[in-house]
């Protein structure tokens, strides 16, 4: 099974680290491991005003994708695990998802608001089409007329079509889906085990012809590897009924800078020297940034002209400025777990 980190890079917080030996073979035979997670919450609270969301639900901690640029990798460094393969391997999942976001949205103090499926790892990576545990928190939301909005690079979503429908006429759910390239043979080593760009398409076209608030997000640019795709991918996903797009510069904060650039010099050494100094020449000659404001675009010429590429091309393909408000007065507290039902 191929892996988008080729390594573990040491835990920030351990002081003992294990390493795999490259001249015995690559870790091809890690299998996924599920962990359960006993947490007594599923909803995180974001505080960056990058984000346009205060609240997300995440049912994994991880993600199988294997995506070799994923920022939400130094998460698994507080859980004692690492941040490269045992990121892609060790999938921490909360069984009791559905159950606790209903608690949460009958919290007497909760006011709502829109909540994110997926603010850190994807809610629709493969495990879930057995577990089903996305489809729980789903259920419950649409009975609460809980507005949300989802992002996936998983074409699983349309599995949940109905559903979501449903939703889409109360006003209350948009869904991105996440397409980096439409080359397949770079999709396949990038992001090994996320759907084919081709399948994400059609996702789109699914969700769209479903009357479902659907965008594209063509994250994340890497410069001089993907900023040249822009244009087609803005053009493929209008062309299948994307209404909205957005973009996201690479970012490598922490340990996700290890692991990708281990990456990129495995699978694509003639590309490693180009894409390391157009990032940098991104990020003040660095390869990161953290500071709010400049860490989702980055800042700088290069940074500027994809900035221009990108509006340019949304402006040409027709695509609207936002989605449609979501209704946030249908919303309706959850019966009681003990089935009490309320008096007023």
């Amino acid at each position: 099974m191929r892996h988008g980190a080729k390594f573990d890079p040491p835990n920030r917080f351990e002081s003992v680290h294990v390493e795999w030996d490259e001249e015995v073979g690559e870790p091809s035979s890690h299998p996924t491991e599920l962990l359960e997670d006993d947490s007594k919450s599923i909803v995180s609270e974001n505080r960056s005003p990058d984000l346009p969301f205060r609240y997300s639900v995440n049912p994994y901690r991880g993600c199988i994708h294997g995506c070799s640029y994923c920022y939400a990798r130094p998460t698994h460094e507080f859980l004692g695990l690492g941040a490269g393969l045992d990121f892609e391997t060790k999938i921490v999942v909360k069984r009791n998802a559905g159950s606790l976001f209903r608690r949460f949205l009958g919290t007497p103090s909760y006011v709502p608001e829109p909540i994110a499926f997926s603010g850190v790892t994807d809610c629709y990576q493969p495990i879930e089409r057995k577990l089903g545990l996305t489809r729980d928190c789903l259920e419950v939301a649409s009975h609460c007329n809980q507005p949300i909005g989802i992002v996936t690079k998983n074409a699983l979503v349309c599995r949940d079509v109905e559903l979501l429908a449903s939703m889409a006429e109360r006003s209350l759910v948009h869904v991105y889906l996440s397409i980096t390239t439409l080359r397949p043979e770079l999709a396949r080593i990038m992001e090994p085990r996320t759907s084919t760009p081709t399948a994400r398409l059609r996702a789109i076209e699914t969700l769209a012809n479903a009357g479902i608030p659907v965008g594209v997000m063509t994250a994340p640019v890497i410069p001089g590897l993907n900023d040249e795709e822009l244009p087609s991918l803005l053009r493929a996903a209008r062309d299948v009924g994307a209404s909205v797009a957005g973009y996201v510069l690479l970012r490598l904060p922490l340990t996700v800078e290890p692991v990708f650039f281990g990456w990129l010099e495995k699978e694509l050494p003639e590309h490693a020297d180009r894409v390391r100094s157009r990032i940098c020449s991104t990020r003040d000659g660095q390869t990161n940034q953290s500071q709010f404001g400049t860490r989702m675009v980055g800042s700088g010429e290069l940074a500027e002209q994809i900035r221009s590429l990108f509006r340019v091309f949304r402006a040409k393909y027709g695509f609207d400025d936002a989605f449609p408000q979501r209704r946030v007065d249908l919303f309706r507290p959850p019966q009681a777990d003990n089935g009490q039902l309320e008096l007023f």
